[in-house]
């Protein structure tokens, strides 16, 4: 797998696991939710992703986006 996928899986499951913890914990990790979407966001307009930043010092091949 490359750099982008990785970047996705992870925003996938941090979005599916917050969801859950709002359902079961508390209502405010909604607020993981909005901060996970709005990175992924503004990743789409400037390109800069810190979870791609960790992954490539992981030692992840790049892909074509990050």
């Amino acid at each position: 797998m490359t750099l982008d996928r990785y970047v996705l899986a992870f925003a996938g499951i941090m979005v599916l696991l917050s969801v859950a913890m709002t359902f079961w914990v508390s209502a405010y990790f909604v607020w993981l939710t909005v901060f996970v979407g709005g990175n992924m966001l503004q990743s789409a307009f400037t390109g800069f992703c810190p979870a791609a930043i960790v992954f490539r010092k992981l030692g992840i091949k790049p892909g074509t986006a990050f």
